[in-house]
């Protein structure tokens, strides 16, 4: 796209000084005499000429620097944001497609280097090439450390920007190189960042394919729980002031809701609760993006940014009538309030000591499904909390079993008097204390859903 800008501008400055020159021949030179006519004729040549080649030199820089300067290198960031949200090989080529070879008019070559196997190339003379391949081979054996790396015109290595014709990641033994001549316009930081997102696209190819594999293949379900448990907290982290607490029964081996604990310094941490629509792989896949994004993403503060990503992680996986519902929160010790986005969770309540006793507070709804239809506005929320307090985040697993009369246990006093009874004991017993009321209101029924729990109070 560049270079034919390059060439557009480059022939309208030709055509200008064209016809300058044509006007001067024609009508100013015939009164002078034929002699005196060849020699301003040259001379005017000569202007035009030079006039042409700074114009066009100054116009190259402009739109050189329109299109890659600007915005900080705004062409390799588009490409960074697509890949943040690539989760399939294909997904990867339509980013390289667009942005790097359309865009910024560059050349890539995806290469396997421990077989030298050609994942994706560029359909341009260099990246077809196979002495391409075989001196990139050279230059960069397999065993090549990872990280980010500059190129010369010669496929050599480079430590500066000035004299790089292009670069390239390595992750493992999986080599991408992209050819680009404007490499002194681009800022450094910018590739720091596109490696680290380099490297988590192939964290979440590989988990997918996992996923994937070991359903579709051989049917071991057992191993896909495993691989969907590692996504969850596997100890609670220890935080100043909070007891935390967790309970996780999924209704088969692979569910669909998922929790996470992340702190953000000593005095905040964020909190995710969540339920993907139905059961089975499809449901675990889009429980292990979800997981996966919130995992990436640096600003977890902006709680309706973290909710968009999520969003287009999900309808990134194009599976049919698959969305979720979930609550993410960040509690703040020492301001005392949770900040909260509550997307159609229906469960998230705060639990605190009154005079007469411990009062419930509802969390609202703020947002619609997410990963299904289009994201009305985005509310974020925020509520006083104190020392003492409980916040109970749940799937719907548990206000949602029902007796031998089909009463759904959320509709009861039972429920919110064990809720109450249960707030001054620590998370643990607490998580404790509603799972047992759960098993026991189903009594000896087979559960209908996964029941999900997660707790953190604020110590005293």
């Amino acid at each position: 796209m560049i270079q034919t800008r390059k060439m557009l501008a480059k022939l309208a400055v030709d055509t200008m000084i064209g016809l300058v020159f044509s006007f001067f021949f024609i009508i100013m030179l015939p009164e002078i005499s034929a002699g005196g006519r060849w020699i301003a004729a040259a001379v005017m040549f000569f202007m035009a000429g030079t006039s042409a080649s700074l114009v066009v030199r100054e116009l190259w820089q402009r739109l050189e620097h329109r299109a890659f300067k600007v915005r900080d290198s705004r062409l390799m960031i588009r490409f960074i944001d697509r890949l943040r949200f690539s989760y399939t090989i294909d997904d990867l080529m339509e980013s390289i497609s667009t942005v790097l070879e359309h865009d910024a008019d560059s050349s890539v070559l995806y290469v396997n280097a421990e077989n030298n196997y050609v994942i994706y190339n560029s359909p341009t003379r260099i990246a077809t090439d196979p002495d391409t391949l075989e001196v990139l081979s050279r230059n960069f054996p397999e065993n090549w450390p990872e990280g980010f790396y500059l190129i010369d015109e010669k496929l050599g290595l480079v430590s500066d920007f000035q004299n790089a014709r292009g670069f390239f990641l390595v992750y493992g033994k999986l080599h991408f190189y992209v050819l680009c001549r404007y490499m002194k316009v681009f800022e450094r930081s910018v590739f720091d960042t596109m490696f680290y997102e380099f490297v988590n696209f192939q964290k979440r190819t590989k988990t997918i394919t996992q996923l994937t594999a070991i359903s579709e293949l051989s049917k071991e379900w057992d191993m896909v729980a495993e691989t969907q448990m590692s996504f969850l907290p596997q100890n609670m982290p220890e935080i100043p002031h909070l007891d935390i607490a967790a309970y996780f029964r999924p209704l088969v081996n692979v569910s669909g809701d998922f929790y996470d604990v992340i702190p953000l310094d000593e005095n905040r941490t964020f909190f995710l609760l969540g339920d993907v629509s139905g059961k089975g792989l499809a449901s675990a896949l889009i429980m292990g993006v979800i997981s996966n994004t919130v995992k990436i993403i640096d600003n977890k503060e902006d709680l309706p940014g973290v909710i968009r990503a999520i969003d287009t992680a999900i309808k990134s996986m194009h599976l049919q009538d698959k969305y979720a519902v979930l609550f993410i929160g960040i509690i703040d010790t020492k301001v005392m309030k949770i900040r909260y986005v509550n997307a159609s969770m229906a469960d998230p309540i705060i639990i605190t000591r009154a005079p007469g006793g411990y009062k419930i507070k509802p969390l609202q709804s703020t947002c619609s499904l997410v990963g299904i239809i289009d994201l009305d506005e985005i509310v974020q929320e925020e509520a006083p909390l104190y020392r003492g307090d409980v916040v109970l985040m749940a799937s719907d697993g548990v206000s949602e079993v029902m007796d031998e009369s089909g009463v759904e246990l959320g509709d009861t006093e039972l429920y919110m008097n064990t809720v109450r009874n249960s707030a001054h004991k620590t998370a643990r017993h607490f998580v404790n204390d509603i799972a047992d009321l759960v098993m026991e209101y189903n009594g000896d029924k087979k559960l209908r859903d996964d029941v999900t729990m997660l707790v953190a109070k604020i110590e005293e």
